[in-house]
């Protein structure tokens, strides 16, 4: 679904990305790891257009994304939560949610029940202002108004950093829950909380997931596939399966 070719991005004379390839196929969670520094927020930004790439091709589905801006690229189908989640702090949650629609130009229908399913502890705040919420409540603010644009693909960069560990397996569920039915279902697919264990059938309109993640753990939970960046390169992929512990002494360990 969403697929970069020869991606390289230099900052003031300094390349940061050498030729990034990778593919995130529908109904997949795609795992982006490495260490510090190594490129990965930048491959993201590369993206969503909101930093220009020197080569390289950006495709969703058949459609080039490379030479679009940012919210023509969002049009398209790219949805991006980012590191530290920039939620509007003096607009309530049912505002920061609106925003996601609005800006598509949409009508807020049955998307929101169904987020709400994915997080209910955002109904119960939906007159707050963004700026108070916990950090996990944030996060969990930010992924919801993402998901209200329709993507079909989403970006994830960092969601469990700073986050408590009941946050972390609540968002770890929904990720599973998109993996397997996207946002298209039926409102009853998804009245059981988020936590619990449950198997869900593949079905239309599946979202495949970029998650960049330091968390290990986290990515051998909710990750399908991985790759792995060093010094602005793709190192080393495969199967989540196949991440075993020579790869992530010789490329994850600090």
């Amino acid at each position: 679904m969403l697929t970069l070719a020869n991606i390289s991005v230099s900052y003031d004379g300094s390349r940061i990305l050498r030729g990034v390839n990778l593919s995130v196929p529908a109904g997949q969670v795609v795992c982006l790891m490495g260490r510090n520094g190594v490129g990965k927020t930048t491959t993201l930004k590369s993206i969503v257009g909101l930093v220009k790439a020197d080569t390289g091709s950006v495709k969703l589905d058949d459609t080039e994304l490379a030479g679009l801006k940012p919210d023509a690229r969002a049009r398209h189908g790219l949805g991006y939560v980012p590191q530290g989640r920039d939620i509007f702090p003096h607009l309530t949650v049912w505002e920061n949610l609106r925003i996601g629609a609005i800006a598509q130009g949409k009508k807020l229908n049955g998307e929101v029940d169904r987020v709400m399913a994915l997080f209910p502890i955002l109904k119960e705040f939906l007159q707050r202002k963004g700026g108070v919420l916990s950090g996990g409540q944030q996060q969990q603010l930010a992924i919801g108004r993402a998901l209200l644009t329709n993507p079909k693909v989403l970006l994830l960069d960092e969601p469990t950093e700073g986050i408590q560990p009941n946050i972390i397996d609540q968002i770890g569920e929904m990720i599973k829950k998109l993996r397997a039915e996207g946002l298209h279902g039926s409102a009853h697919d998804y009245v059981a909380e988020i936590g619990n264990a449950v198997k869900l059938l593949r079905a239309e309109g599946q979202i495949g997931i970029l998650l960049v993640e330091q968390y290990l753990d986290f990515c051998l939970e909710v990750g399908d596939r991985f790759y792995i960046m060093d010094r602005g390169a793709v190192v080393a992929e495969g199967p989540i399966a196949q991440l075993n512990d020579d790869i992530v002494r010789r490329h994850l360990t600090v």
